[in-house]
């Protein structure tokens, strides 16, 4: 399934036999200042966390199939609830398909880009749903999570569950202050809102 700048190196080439003194040369402009981290680069992120029924390890080639399983098994459903289009997850999806997701979120995370993990039952047999926690797209908010659970798991009350727990495992575990959980504690008509009025728009 979900972004992010690096810094300007400023070069100066240094030619002839001495330099000239450094008050008579023209003051070279000032690298451009990169943006902090949306994370902190010292946070050591969690990739397995056990929580009551459940763990959480990071998405990744290796869970292909058995996320595959739980999202085609789930479409209309996460149409609903989590997308909110069409586009994911839909019936022309391939397991081929899956395994560049998953190489896509894996390169995120190991880039610290954004953190998707898989929610799997204590064996790891069955995924139960996903979390994700990315960067903000609005001011205000330095993170923001959104998660899915499969449709029986929902149909069972797991998703109140999942949703309650990632709470309170971010506040505990996490270096966010105010994080958002679009959809959820935020209306999804307020944060598109946000997310426009944040682009100009």
């Amino acid at each position: 399934m979900k972004v992010w700048a690096a810094a300007l190196a400023a070069t100066v080439a240094l030619g002839g036999a001495f330099v000239t003194p450094a008050s008579a040369q023209t003051p070279a402009p000032s690298p451009a200042v990169a943006p902090a981290p949306w994370i902190a680069p010292d946070f050591a992120v969690p990739t397995l966390v056990d929580g009551p029924g459940f763990k959480l390890v990071p998405l990744g080639p290796a869970l292909t199939e058995i996320d595959y399983r739980a999202y085609m098994a789930s479409i209309t459903h996460l149409q609903k609830t989590f997308t909110r289009s069409t586009g994911w997850p839909h019936e022309g999806l391939t397991l081929k398909d899956a395994v560049v997701d998953m190489e896509t979120e894996a390169g995120r995370f190991a880039r610290r880009e954004s953190f998707a993990y898989a929610v799997l039952t204590p064996d790891g047999s069955r995924e139960r749903g996903c979390v994700y926690v990315y960067p903000s797209k609005v001011p205000g908010h330095d993170a923001q999570v959104a998660m899915w659970v499969t449709a029986a798991e929902y149909d069972a009350g797991f998703d109140a569950e999942l949703y309650a727990w990632t709470q309170k495992w971010l506040a505990r575990d996490w270096p966010f202050s105010n994080v958002a959980y679009p959809g959820r504690a935020i209306a999804w008509d307020e944060w598109d809102a946000m997310v426009a009025k944040s682009k100009g728009g």
